[in-house]
């Protein structure tokens, strides 16, 4: 295969609200910590141990704004991106360098606004009832039907 690949998926929680920094000309960048973790037991022990990483997430210009407005410390959510690594010249006079993932897409799992996992962040529609037959005194009466959302939050139709 002669062509490369870059690129990273990840779900995890907010470890700090989101920094954003405007430019001169309207363009804006946003960024955040994100946690994922690792989770398994220990044979030796039968302990659980956790293992945490740290990833720094760079999102750019209206996506770092809807970032900014729905998402909060401890939000969950999928990231899909580039890995860049960066260097600069720290105040010490040291070349600092950092790995950063640049997004470019992602999906809100849960939000400030709306805390419960798996929950649809817009308010949940039902459907009109339909409207009942024409009375027919020997059939029975049935009630009318609502369409539920499904498991997942969406509508049937």
């Amino acid at each position: 295969m002669s062509g490369t690949l870059n690129k990273v998926m990840l779900i995890g929680h907010l470890g700090d609200e989101i920094k954003m920094h405007y430019f001169e000309g309207g363009g804006c960048i946003g960024r955040f910590p994100l946690a994922t973790n690792e989770t398994y037991t220990n044979k030796q022990t039968g302990e659980r141990v956790t293992n945490t990483d740290w990833h720094n997430i760079v999102v750019r210009n209206k996506a770092a704004e809807i970032c900014e407005k729905y998402l909060g410390k401890g939000d969950k959510v999928y990231v899909e991106g580039r890995l860049k690594n960066r260097q600069w010249q720290g105040e010490d006079g040291n070349t600092r360098y950092t790995t950063e993932v640049h997004v470019q897409e992602f999906t809100f799992l849960s939000t400030k606004n709306n805390p419960e996992p798996g929950a649809p962040t817009a308010p949940q529609q039902q459907a009109a009832p339909r409207p009942a037959a024409p009375e027919n005194p020997s059939e029975p009466k049935q009630a009318p039907q609502v369409s539920e959302p499904g498991p997942d939050g969406d509508l049937p139709f």
